[in-house]
């Protein structure tokens, strides 16, 4: 795409802010002190997208809470990768209908990727009346325009239109965090795997400016963050679209120079694109964590054709070894998925036997879940549910005997770690991460909140490791 066309220009922004300012007027001449319910479900990219909704809204006057009950405005702001996740979606919904009859004036809005499924925007606009405003990624930074509409026309305003998608400098933001923070660094993919409805909610690759990334994330730095993650569908291919001869490995090299103690993470990583030259940098980079999380998807050759996966068993072990050889204590995890229609049970088995050759640190696993409007949805699924329910449950027993043992290793050192956050086990009421992102529950004073110490692992479980502060 051209860029000119892919960034949104300053006037348009600035529109967007003059509509902030009109929100604003408007609710202060009804003296009413109005509240803001995000709800977000799915991946990091969507609480990134979620944070920045969070900033329009308090820009427009709007207090946030966590409750949607009796919030004035309320966005669900979704994901529709998986059928779970929808499912709770419209339950949501339903459940807000009652809120709604006790407040007519609450605005309900759809936004997120399912709300850019014409098929989802339809059955709300047929089977959920009271929903006043649907809105795709590809409008969110329009959003206090539309809200303003809702307001102004007092009827339903749908932005899903099938558009290139663009990308917004300068949006407002309220990060959910004061510790860890998310730093999106291109929108879109291009990948088009077969089960993934992604590309077509999210459209095509762009990737946001170098310079504006790494000033972001200086600002983050400076402002005492400590553990950020680069997001993109797939931060491999960043750059691609820039024509600039800029890398993901480039990138982070620049952003490793930003001097400060912090860590860099990233996800979402695809094989394909995974190269010799990004796993030497973050070998070298001193503030790149030592973590990996490179989905797999499927063992067996075929599925991985029929997933338009673009890379083989071989391909994948090979840059495991690869990146294992430049940084020998690397923390991996990957995504799995069991039952691809056609899958037989070899093949799922064959999935089974590269965990257990890689050896990964932690899976995130998933059984099939079709999703319209992929290729794979019409693939012929003979499989039955039970069948891959035992397939799976093998999957997760090799995987969570590996994890307990690796987990038992740590009993007895000594570890660097992040106290991020508090645990509900009242014996360990600190949670912290390793670099390589393990959980630490942890012992301590709640003084040591947002900084790096030296934990001693006195116990372990699948999950999670257990220790003292030094």
């Amino acid at each position: 795409m051209e860029r000119e066309k892919v960034l949104v220009s300053a006037e348009d922004l600035e529109r967007q802010r003059t509509y902030m300012r009109r929100v604003r007027a408007l609710l202060e001449s009804r003296g009413v002190s109005p509240t803001a319910c995000v709800d977000t479900f799915g991946c990091q990219q969507n609480v990134a997208d979620g944070e920045r909704l969070q900033g329009m809204l308090r820009e427009m006057g709007f207090t946030l809470t966590e409750e949607p009950e009796g919030a004035d405005v309320v966005l669900l702001n979704t994901c529709a990768v998986r059928e779970h996740a929808e499912d709770r979606v419209f339950g949501n919904l339903g459940a807000l209908s009652h809120s709604k009859k006790a407040n007519p004036d609450m605005i309900i809005g759809l936004c997120g990727c399912m709300a850019q499924e014409e098929r989802v925007s339809q059955r709300v606009k047929k089977s959920f009346p009271y929903v006043n405003l649907v809105f795709g990624p590809h409008a969110m930074w329009k959003f206090p325009e539309l809200l303003w509409r809702v307001y102004d026309r007092r009827g339903r305003v749908f932005s899903t239109e099938d558009e290139h998608g663009t990308i917004s400098e300068g949006l407002p933001v309220v990060r959910g965090d004061s510790i860890k923070a998310w730093v999106s660094i291109m929108y879109g993919c291009n990948n088009f795997c077969s089960y993934c409805i992604v590309p077509y909610v999210r459209g095509r690759e762009r990737s946001r400016d170098p310079q504006c990334v790494l000033e972001e994330v200086r600002s983050l730095v400076e402002a005492g963050y400590k553990d950020i993650t680069l997001l993109g569908q797939n931060v491999n291919s960043y750059g691609n679209d820039l024509g600039l001869g800029y890398d993901f490995a480039d990138l982070l090299s620049d952003i490793d120079k930003i001097p400060g103690e912090y860590l860099i993470r990233f996800t979402s990583s695809h094989p394909k694109d995974a190269t010799h030259k990004l796993f030497d940098t973050m070998a070298r980079c001193e503030h790149v964590a030592k973590q990996l999380h490179l989905p797999f998807q499927s063992g067996n050759d075929r599925v991985l054709k029929e997933m338009n996966r673009r890379y083989t068993r071989e391909q994948y072990l090979s840059l495991i070894r690869y990146a294992r050889e430049k940084m020998p204590n690397i923390v991996l995890t990957s995504d799995v998925i069991i039952g691809f229609p056609g899958e037989t049970e070899e093949e799922a088995m064959d999935t089974v036997s590269l965990v257990k050759e890689v050896g990964f640190d932690a899976l995130f696993t998933f059984i099939y879940s079709p999703r319209p409007g992929t290729r794979a949805a019409e693939f012929p699924d003979p499989a039955t549910r039970q069948e891959k329910l035992k397939w799976f449950d093998k999957l997760l027993a090799v995987q969570n005997e590996w994890s307990a043992k690796l987990h038992a290793a740590y009993i007895g050192k000594t570890e660097r770690v992040l106290v991020d956050g508090t645990s509900d086990d009242p014996d360990y009421p600190l949670a912290a991460r390793t670099e390589g992102h393990r959980l630490v529950r942890l012992k301590g004073d709640p003084g040591l909140m947002g900084k790096f110490i030296n934990v001693r692992i006195t116990d372990s479980n699948t999950w999670a490791l257990y220790g003292e502060a030094e």
